[in-house]
């Protein structure tokens, strides 16, 4: 695979292969099966650190693996997953129970697996999964999937005695929508208006990790002004996540005011989005190649430099309010080694101790060209995380500017070949973390594309930071993870 580097392995050497690279401090982003002509193939995704390729682990001909979730808690959801979605089986793994399909429900055959048809839906969705716990006076609250505000869809159970919780769990799945199915058979240079749509507020990530993949795939040198113009968008798409995520967090600490500014000041940054490309969520502007059209960025410092001192007034008035501060400090602390065995991803891993950031450790697009620093904390908690948010909101508005300031007149796009095949990998360091496309091209069509979500990542860890809390810190906790449920849901 283009971007990568491989090894071919039989089934019984994946062990040893997974054994060796966490001795090396490896870390293994996604798993994921494909079909072939020669039977299914499941492959996994291995980061070797910073600027080393990522190394690729391929088992052809697998129906059945062993699971390395005992040894890599963090695969353990991409294991379920290519068991419900494509038919691979897995020994030995330590969490036997559905993920995205839900217990009582049942498919006809794997939508991802190598028999054609459309699958068909039976049953009736019964209770999860849940441990059971000996205790007096524990209750239970089921909390969804419908809930209030304006929220997305889930269901979460709780076991709790007074206001501890004993046990979480989160049910996903309810609105998942089958993306990369869908993915299958599009051409390869439609597939971006689909990868658009996995996530909205992550829509230039998306495609811009879409895009690079099918150009790796197929050998497309991007011109450097479309590679700066897609830094440029990304780092705006980045402002205006982080000047969400503090309205959010304000709002669930109960600062109604500083809510509102939040929210005021990711309408600017959506309304100089909709200045410059016509889409205030920064969509139809980035193709395989560069991008569609060119954008005049008259003007754009001055409203980044005046954009810069309201955000920098907003976070100081947040940082010296004391029941803000009260209200994060040791709320949802996680570990720095659960962080890293359960697989979390973006500002979460960093709060946690974990400095890394694929724009640094991977450059793509124009990254390279640009300096920046990577904010890390030690403590883990949401403060922590809205500490790592800060920073990079004004990291956000350094690379907008320093991107602007350095286009230069040039092409836009490079050409794509016809009917051409192969396969590639792309990457993007999003709003919540780090998001991975792996394209298979058939003929100028695409076979299968597999996507690792940084919330996906970023909801399997979330639990770890629950169960020991209390009731009172829910919201505020999962308010600073700043998740999606569109992204897990994909």
């Amino acid at each position: 695979m283009n971007g990568c580097e491989e090894r071919t392995l039989s089934a019984e050497g994946l062990l040893p292969a997974a054994q060796t690279a966490q001795g090396d401090g490896h870390r293994f982003e996604m798993a994921y099966a494909r079909p072939t002509p020669h039977g299914p193939e499941v492959l996994y995704l291995i980061n070797r650190g910073r600027g080393r390729p990522f190394l690729l682990l391929r088992i052809p001909g697998a129906r059945t693996v062993p699971s390395l979730a005992p040894m890599v808690p963090l695969l353990g959801w991409y294991e379920r997953e290519m068991r419900e979605l494509s038919g691979i089986e897995v020994t030995g793994h330590p969490e036997p129970y559905p993920l995205l399909i839900h217990e009582g429900r049942h498919l006809s055959i794997p939508p991802l697996g190598a028999d054609a048809g459309e699958p068909t839906w039976s049953g009736e969705t019964a209770t999860p999964t849940m441990p059971e716990i000996e205790a007096d006076q524990v209750q239970d609250l089921v909390w969804g999937p419908v809930r209030g505000d304006v929220v997305e869809t889930g269901e979460f159970h709780f076991s709790y005695i007074g206001e501890a919780i004993i046990h979480y769990h989160a049910r996903l799945g309810y609105k998942h929508r089958g993306v990369e199915r869908r993915f299958q058979g599009l051409p390869a240079a439609a597939g971006v208006y689909l990868a658009e749509r996995v996530s909205g507020v992550g829509s230039v990530c998306h495609a811009l990790a879409y895009c690079q993949a099918v150009e790796a795939a197929l050998g497309i040198d991007v011109p450097p002004r479309a590679q700066l113009l897609r830094t440029l968008l990304a780092e705006i798409e980045r402002l205006y996540n982080h000047f969400h995520y503090f309205a959010l967090l304000a709002k669930t600490t109960t600062l109604k005011v500083a809510s509102a500014e939040g929210e005021l000041l990711e309408e600017r940054v959506k309304q100089i989005a909709g200045r410059l490309t016509g889409s205030r969520f920064l969509r139809h502007l980035l193709c395989v190649g560069g991008v569609r059209h060119d954008i005049d960025t008259q003007g754009l410092d001055s409203l980044l430099t005046e954009l810069g001192h309201e955000a920098r007034a907003y976070l100081d008035r947040l940082n010296h309010t004391a029941s803000y501060l009260d209200r994060l400090i040791g709320t949802g602390v996680l570990g720095s080694a659960a962080a890293f065995d359960q697989g979390a991803t973006g500002p979460v891993a960093r709060a946690s101790g974990l400095d890394r950031d694929m724009r640094r450790d991977h450059p793509y697009a124009a990254y390279e060209l640009l300096r920046f620093l990577v904010p890390v904390r030690e403590t883990g908690d949401a403060k922590a995380r809205a500490d790592v948010r800060g920073e990079a909101l004004r990291e956000a508005l350094a690379l907008a500017a320093q991107a602007s300031a350095r286009l230069a007149p040039g092409a836009i796009r490079a050409q794509i070949p016809p009917q051409a095949s192969g396969e590639g990998l792309g990457w993007c360091e999003t709003p919540r973390g780090s998001l991975f496309y792996a394209v298979h091209i058939e003929e100028g069509r695409l076979a299968r594309v597999k996507i690792k979500s940084p919330s996906f990542s970023n909801w399997r860890v979330f639990p770890f930071t629950v169960h020991g809390s209390n009731m009172m810190d829910y919201a505020i906790n999962e308010a600073s993870f700043g998740l999606t449920i569109a992204g897990a849901d994909r």
